[in-house]
């Protein structure tokens, strides 16, 4: 007697916007922003990239949505705290948001069709600062001044040759083992008296240096 047997078959999950941006940034965490193309989504979501072009017209418009989706995990400042506490979270949060998705620091403000997200996040910076009492071009100007230094930040951050304490003092050793001990005092000083002491961490110099940023940018509105 014959049995008859049954496939099971999975139902795949339907494809739509949000599917494909999650694999976006999955793609471009991995392998840069280089590595996304349409057919590479399609690969990643196992369909035929044409099933992507039905969502996206272009890579230009996925690339909208990821950079929105990257500004939707930034802590917004909060309206009822100090201004200056609210702007140096909302500035840890851009540079920490930015080391998970290095692929975005030059993308964050190069969009000419913004998501929901992005404006979201821009009008909420300039209102905290607006009402903190910063005219509209004070705002401007230190809304330029904060963004330069946290995306400058999280650039060089990116291209350090080093991570750890341990990974500092090899290659301090190593950039000064070749020449004469006493050819750059100044550099030795600052290696060895700062930088290669325990517990040194580069990312302290980023809360150090926004801190005499709004601690500037107070004296010029308080003067004003």
């Amino acid at each position: 007697m014959k049995t008859r047997t049954t496939k099971r078959t999975q139902r795949r999950e339907p494809l739509n916007r949000g599917r494909v941006l999650e694999a976006a940034i999955k793609l471009a965490d991995q392998g840069g922003i280089e590595s996304l193309s349409m057919r590479k989504l399609g690969q990643e979501l196992g369909v035929e990239a044409m099933a992507v072009y039905y969502h996206f017209a272009s890579k230009d418009e996925v690339l909208d949505g990821i950079v929105d989706l990257v500004f939707s995990e930034i802590d917004l400042p909060a309206p009822d705290a100090d201004w200056k506490s609210a702007m140096r979270q909302r500035a840890i949060s851009v540079r920490e948001v930015l080391s998970r998705h290095r692929w975005a620091i030059g993308l964050m403000e190069s969009r000419t069709k913004p998501g929901p997200a992005n404006l979201r996040h821009h009008d909420a910076v300039i209102g905290g600062l607006r009402a903190a009492g910063f005219d509209i071009a004070m705002a401007a100007h230190a809304y330029s001044l904060l963004d330069s230094y946290i995306y400058g930040f999280a650039l060089t951050k990116m291209n350090l040759p080093f991570d750890t304490s341990q990974e500092i003092t090899e290659v301090a050793q190593g950039m000064l083992q070749p020449f004469v001990l006493d050819a750059y005092p100044n550099l030795l000083e600052m290696l060895t008296e700062h930088v290669m002491k325990p517990g040194y961490d580069y990312v302290d110099e980023f809360e150090y240096g926004l801190d005499v940023i709004l601690d500037g940018f107070e004296r010029v509105r308080d003067t004003a």
